[in-house]
């Protein structure tokens, strides 16, 4: 897999840090691949429309042959939301994502959809085409745990990515993971019993030695972790505001790949 943020501005760097568009991105990417799933973790529904965001999805969907996955979050950080005349409420913004996603996997269905709720109202659409996967596009959502609410809704969808609160959020352990699967299974609605649900372990760090990973690898599994998503980003191989961007240590670490359980 692929996945990359769904950025405007970063919360500790505003206007100055390089940032690009996850979607533009992304299709780029769909297109000189075959195989792998790729998407933006996390894409903060309270600041875009859900019905053009339902057509990129589709389309990307489309170009990728099926192979996307949308990661759904309330987003945060001054920088994208306060400074830019967005939501600030956190909590206003949740409702906003649950709505949200509702208005999304209506679009998605190629039905006849309408809505009328808090923050969305949609008269008489019918977006076609479809996306490739049936029933619709898988969804994650991410969510800083111990705050339980992100995990509640987690569990009306695909799969989750977590984080721990903290600055910076700490490592996820075995033990997180448990009690985050535990509390998901817990809160699943029946409909949803014994469907497939994907965690996303979120702070993968392989060293040099990637097989002596494995034990862990597979204690993570067996606690329900079905992604590792490595940290390949500037930050990891020893970028700074002053340096350059350490490409070529991050491409090495693409290459060595996966640790394998």
């Amino acid at each position: 897999g692929y996945f990359m943020w769904d950025h405007i501005a970063m919360w500790w760097a505003a206007t100055s840090y390089p940032v690009v568009d996850a979607w533009v991105t992304l299709a780029a990417v769909a297109a000189v691949t075959e195989r792998i799933a790729i998407g933006a973790l996390v894409t903060p529904i309270p600041r875009r429309r859900p019905w053009k965001l339902a057509r990129e999805t589709v389309a990307l969907d489309r170009l990728s042959g099926g192979r996307l996955i949308f990661g759904a979050g309330t987003g945060g950080g001054t920088p994208e939301f306060d400074d830019l005349g967005e939501e600030a409420d956190p909590k206003v913004r949740a409702a906003m994502l649950d709505e949200g996603l509702v208005v999304l996997a209506g679009l998605w269905s190629g039905e006849p959809f309408h809505h009328d709720g808090e923050f969305y109202h949609v008269r008489r659409a019918h977006f076609t085409p479809p996306p490739v996967q049936k029933p619709r596009i898988p969804v994650w959502v991410g969510g800083f745990w111990p705050n339980k609410a992100p995990f509640r809704r987690a569990a009306r969808w695909d799969g989750c990515f977590p984080l721990l609160s903290g600055d910076p959020p700490p490592d996820i352990t075995v033990e997180d993971i448990k009690a985050i699967m535990d509390y998901i299974h817990a809160h699943r609605p029946p409909e949803l019993a014994g469907k497939p649900f994907d965690m996303a372990l979120s702070n993968g760090r392989v060293g040099e030695d990637p097989a002596a990973l494995i034990d862990r690898v597979g204690a993570y599994e067996a606690a329900g972790v079905t992604w590792w998503v490595e940290q390949v980003n500037p930050w990891r191989f020893g970028w700074r505001e002053e340096g350059p961007w350490p490409l070529e240590a991050m491409r090495e670490r693409v290459l060595a790949g996966p640790p394998r359980a």
